[in-house]
């Protein structure tokens, strides 16, 4: 049996930034270091950063943070979260990926522009995702975000709309609703559309889909949590039927691979490399 790592899969450079960052200063200040949520959606790599120091917190920790470093992950926060740090004399390791940074910005400039012409801001996410929270703390949360075609309800068709994504988001779902709303509009001209999903992200969709299809089955690798990863697998599965997901080796089944005889490895961005080669080195020691 034939067992092959997708070379394009694993970790972004927004999520290997922000590691490098947390290695840095786990190294430079010799002790503990907070991350304000699981720094990357993957368990198995959370754990590993866990082991070198890295202690993961929530919102309602912060006030026993005083004079300690709280670490801000690549999926960025709101701008209320650096004011409480800054109140509770909490030092900050901004680590937000530049490009989710850059659409914080576009979300602002977006906001600002729709206050001027009674409009609104709609953006493409997934609700309660980590960059969602912080994309919409810049404007107070007075956006609409939508997952799906249904959400679009929630829009008022009579006003402007400024259409925005989550970094992380399908291409093709982004414009399939874009042109729903356009068909829902008096004025196609009512409608602004940004595409800030980011290409280096979404041009893996399609090498992941020629990946999938050249393997007798695929075995994707990425956490529960990861949103890129359910876009990503289904990518796979629209490409092979025989793609399965797991979040680590263990949960790897035997008779996925009857009759196999090339197995090939992918992941999502916030997937390490490491834990797609031991996935590998799993599936050639007890099932080739």
């Amino acid at each position: 049996m034939h067992v092959e790592i997708d070379q394009n899969s694993g970790f972004c450079f927004g999520v290997v930034r922000a590691i490098s960052k947390a290695e840095s200063a786990l190294q430079e200040l010799g002790g503990e270091v907070y991350s304000l949520g699981d720094i990357v959606h993957n368990r198995m790599e959370v754990q590993r950063l866990e082991s070198l120091g890295l202690r993961t917190v929530t919102h309602d920790d912060m006030p026993q943070l005083c004079g300690r470093d709280l670490f801000i992950r690549a999926h960025g926060e709101p701008p209320t979260t650096f004011q409480r740090a800054a109140s509770l004399g909490i030092r900050i390791i901004d680590a937000t990926c530049p490009v989710v940074a850059q659409l914080q910005r576009k979300v602002v400039a977006a906001y600002e522009k729709m206050l001027t012409v009674g409009g609104q801001v709609v953006i493409l996410g997934k609700r309660g995702h980590a960059e969602v929270v912080g994309l919409s703390g810049q404007v107070d949360d007075k956006v609409i975000v939508v997952e799906r075609e249904e959400d679009l309800s929630q829009v008022d068709f009579t006003r402007p709309i400024f259409f925005l994504s989550q970094t992380t988001q399908s291409v093709a779902l982004f414009w399939q609703l874009a042109e729903a709303m356009k068909s829902r509009l008096e004025d196609e001209s009512m409608l602004t559309v940004d595409d800030t999903i980011c290409r280096r992200v979404s041009n893996r969709e399609k090498a992941l889909s020629e990946f999938a299809r050249r393997f007798d089955v695929v075995i994707f690798v990425c956490g529960k949590k990861s949103s890129n990863g359910k876009v990503l697998f289904d990518v796979c599965r629209r490409a092979n039927g025989r793609s399965y997901n797991v979040e680590e080796e263990g949960e790897l089944q035997p008779q996925w691979f009857e009759g196999c005889q090339s197995v090939g490895i992918c992941g999502a961005t916030s997937t390490p490399t490491w834990l797609m080669k031991r996935v590998a080195e799993v599936i050639e020691a007890r099932i080739v």
